[in-house]
């Protein structure tokens, strides 16, 4: 059974909301019948008094219910009876009339039982679809709130970290306090982006430009601008877009810091590319670039450990390299597990 055939079946039985329709359809299924019998009757071999009755029946109980079905049972019965079994015009009960009622009455019974049954089973599947999509929107509303609710105590408390900062004197421990408040702020935006509003997991297509335009956004530099490349095809698990969003977040921060520490204008480009389930994600800016002599795995930048702590997690390497033609790329090398 297709899905359109099943919602034809569930919106059954017809006119429940004025039953009295039903039942005037009823009538009007055994008249139908009655003249069609009279109109048939030398084309039907004697002995045939319900052929066209049994389809009114049918038809009153499948599209009416069971109530209308049995006022069709009951009055075609009685019209085949009067009329079309010998005597005729008379409720006789002569010899084989009682045999061929009997007949009519078993059909016409175990063929509105089975409507009735098959009604009541279709009302309980809808009744039960129904309870299971409100069951549904209400648990993608409390995801939708936890998630929400994480990520604003994320962001709280890296605003008390920020505000504790004022009363620290000591420049180190200050600098601390800020880079930690703003990891944490970092981290609930991204919180927040994990899922869609189904509470399905986000794809990397689209929560990446909203991660890149968020974070340009709280760098404050409005010259420097951002562009976002990704595959569609990819797809992480949430376990691992968490490391990857907090790698970009970290590497653009650096760009706009130590990059364009000393220009208004800019250019940031973020590609990602899958190949033989490889994951490859480049940072590229034309900004002022690292020393010739700079190594990244001896610097002793917190953002820098970061990253690299960051791709071992994901089993990957980080890199950051002068560009070719001037500023600074990072690349991030890794292989996605399979859930």
């Amino acid at each position: 059974m297709d899905g359109h055939t099943g919602r034809l079946l569930e919106r059954l039985p017809l006119a429940r909301a004025h039953r009295w329709q039903g039942y005037a359809a009823a009538l009007a299924l055994s008249a139908t019948a009655l003249l069609a019998r009279w109109a048939l009757s030398d084309a039907f071999p004697p002995g045939f008094p319900f052929l066209t009755f049994f389809p009114a029946v049918v038809l009153s109980g499948f599209l009416f219910g069971r109530g209308p079905g049995i006022l069709a049972a009951v009055l075609c019965g009685l019209l085949s009876w009067y009329f079309f079994i010998p005597p005729v015009r008379s409720f006789s009960l002569a010899p084989g009339v009682g045999v061929a009622l009997g007949f009519y009455l078993g059909v016409v019974a175990v063929d509105l039982l089975l409507i009735d049954w098959m009604q009541r089973g279709t009302a309980r599947l809808r009744q039960e679809r129904e309870r299971s999509q409100m069951l549904a929107e209400r648990s993608q509303l409390l995801f939708s709130e936890l998630q929400h609710r994480v990520s604003n105590n994320l962001q709280m408390v890296g605003a008390v970290l920020a505000l504790q900062q004022r009363s620290v004197s000591d420049p180190a421990a200050r600098q601390a306090l800020s880079d930690a408040s703003a990891k944490l702020q970092t981290i609930g935006r991204i919180q927040r982006q994990l899922y869609d509003h189904s509470g399905d997991p986000q794809t990397v297509e689209r929560m990446l430009p909203d991660l890149v335009q968020d974070v340009m956004s709280t760098t404050g530099r409005s010259g420097v601008s951002a562009v976002v490349d990704v595959d569609a095809h990819i797809m992480l698990p949430p376990d691992a877009l968490i490391p990857v969003a907090l790698i970009v977040a970290e590497t653009i921060a650096n760009a706009v810091e130590h990059g364009f520490a000393d220009r208004d204008t800019g250019r940031i480009e973020v590609q990602m590319r899958a190949h033989e389930a490889v994951v490859t994600l480049t940072i590229a800016d034309d900004g002022a670039g690292p020393p010739p002599d700079f190594s990244a795995a001896a610097a002793t930048s917190l953002g820098l450990r970061i990253s690299r702590t960051l791709a071992d997690q994901l089993g990957g390497s980080f890199d950051l390299s002068p560009r070719d033609g001037g500023g600074a790329i990072a690349t991030l090398r890794f292989r996605p597990t399979q859930e």
